[in-house]
């Protein structure tokens, strides 16, 4: 599982030329550089266009996402903070037969990391039976003990998630970590889309994509199930901390995409345990919030005190039961990446099966062995502390100075339970447009997950890119982008021979833009 760069020789035609081919498992070709079968007619299209096209329709994408306003917020950056989100014009392919492995085991990780919540806070059989050291448990910020006995909705403790995947050098997809709190990205994914179809419109016929369009009623219906349940037609909001916030773009998106109303702390309040939105026409009865806020500045009441984010008693609302909060409060002791170690028992502890996708092998850094393994070999290991995220606080060891091995030493060595570690993984690689040439680089995928009366994952996800040359972190905070992810339909028969007969199939993906 460990990285290596070298490469395989094979030959490809421009504009693949400076397209490198090693261990890494390659989403385009197999390694003696033969095209897969789902991306033939994508690599037909690129050896017809000429780099000076590229760029236009690169050029195009660039300004569609400007016009959007489509951006996000670098902290830290003193050069500026907010930038248009980096996209990459090529499409990642993906078979009917990958996404069906994909949605069984995301439906399978998320039923069993609910039935874990509810454990959790409640009866907890896990920690009783010692499947998860209580202590471990105990330690993790995101616990809420304020959560206990505290029934939601459903039992619905995750109804959003975006699970991070990659694919190994065997092909095979391992979950690389779970983002449970308030999982981002989705709106990236379909304005993905939006803009594909604009730049390649033929193409994009050309292939038997589904849809991603509906993710915004998905959403909506997963709310509405999860209202109080004398409330028959719920009043839904999205409970944002403002304009300044990285993720405030997604905010609006998703909001618009419903139908429902955008909202900050200051439009809400709370009477008699009820929640109430302020409208020009008097008060008006709240009864499902998704929220875009972590649970510390929710309820200054119950939380941090000085927030000016959240709503005073929010927390008594929800516990009154009148009030639905997606994802519930609390949910984050299963986002915990020391937690994440423990899934693969989680799901044979609850569904009695074995995990359809598997965790990429994880180090726990209070357990001494584990500990004196990875302080030996920091310059081979990625590690990562427990509770960040946007490739923040993370420490990639081969491409590491001595200088930031010795001060993460350090940093473990003070908290150990802040930190894990995992080996250094070769994830697949993807065709991307780079400075007129179409080169590899590294992806992940991020699909999102519904879950309310029944499981909905809407097939494809926000496919993530390591832009810049040998880079691993695909984060967009560390100069990573993405592109569009399609899923292809399985071709019937019908459909199969006019493809083969070279007559064009009948699009299933609404319609689409002209150049």
């Amino acid at each position: 599982m460990a990285l290596t760069m070298d490469t395989i020789p094979c030959t490809l035609a421009r504009p693949f030329n400076n397209y490198q081919l090693d261990h890494a498992y390659d989403e385009m070709f197999d390694g003696q550089g033969s095209q897969r079968p789902h991306y033939r007619e994508l690599y037909r299209r690129l050896l017809d266009l000429p780099a000076s096209e590229l760029r236009r329709r690169q050029q195009a994408a660039d300004l569609a996402f400007l016009n959007q306003g489509i951006t996000f917020t670098v902290y830290g950056n003193d050069e500026g903070t907010e930038r248009i989100f980096p996209y990459d014009i090529l499409p990642r392919i993906l078979t009917s037969n990958d996404w069906h492995i994909i949605e069984r085991g995301l439906t399978q990780r998320i039923v069993a990391l609910n039935l874990f919540l509810k454990d959790l806070y409640h009866d907890e059989h896990i920690l009783k039976d010692g499947v998860i050291p209580r202590q471990l448990i105990y330690s993790c910020r995101h616990y809420r003990r304020e959560m206990r006995g505290v029934q939601v909705p459903r039992d619905v403790y995750v109804a959003v998630v975006g699970t991070d995947l990659v694919r190994l050098t065997d092909g095979r997809f391992v979950v690389l970590e779970d983002n449970l709190r308030v999982p981002s990205g989705v709106s990236y994914m379909l304005a993905n889309r939006q803009v594909m179809k604009y730049i390649f419109p033929h193409l994009f016929r050309s292939y038997n994509v589904q849809s991603v369009d509906h993710y915004g009623q998905a959403l909506l219906s997963t709310l509405r199930t999860l209202a109080p349940r004398h409330r028959p037609d719920p009043n839904i909001v999205l409970l944002t901390p403002g304009v300044f916030n990285s993720a405030y773009f997604e905010h609006t998106f998703l909001a618009r995409q419903m139908g429902i109303e955008l909202v900050e702390g200051r439009d809400l309040l709370v009477h008699n345990n009820v929640l109430y939105m302020r409208t020009t026409a008097g008060l008006r009865r709240v009864d499902v919030i998704y929220r875009r806020i972590d649970d510390d500045f929710l309820d200054p009441l119950a939380f941090h005190a000085d927030s000016i984010l959240g709503v005073p008693g929010l927390l008594n609302t929800y516990r009154a039961g009148n009030l639905g909060i997606v994802n519930a409060i609390g949910t984050g002791v299963a986002d915990d990446k020391a937690i994440y170690a423990y899934v693969p028992a989680i799901i044979r502890y609850y569904l009695q099966e074995e995990p359809i996708l598997p965790n990429v092998e994880t180090y726990l850094l209070d357990n001494l062995s584990h500990q004196t393994y990875v302080l030996e070999h920091l310059h081979e290991l990625v590690v990562k502390a427990v509770g960040e995220s946007g490739g923040y606080g993370m420490l990639i060891g081969p491409h590491s100075t001595v200088r930031q091995r010795e001060e993460f030493r350090a940093q473990i060595l003070a908290n150990p339970r802040n930190y894990i570690a995992q080996p250094t993984l070769s994830f697949s690689r993807a065709p991307c447009f780079v400075d007129g040439h179409v080169e590899a680089r590294h992806v992940d995928l991020r699909p999102y997950i519904l879950y309310g009366e029944k499981v909905t994952i809407v097939p494809g996800g926000l496919t993530r890119v390591a832009l810049r040359r040998g880079s691993l972190v695909v984060n967009s905070s560390q100069g990573g982008g993405s592109k569009d992810t399609w899923v292809l339909y399985q071709p019937d028969g019908e459909e199969q021979e006019e493809r083969e007969n070279g007559e064009e199939v009948s699009p299933r993906d609404g319609q689409y833009a002209q150049v």
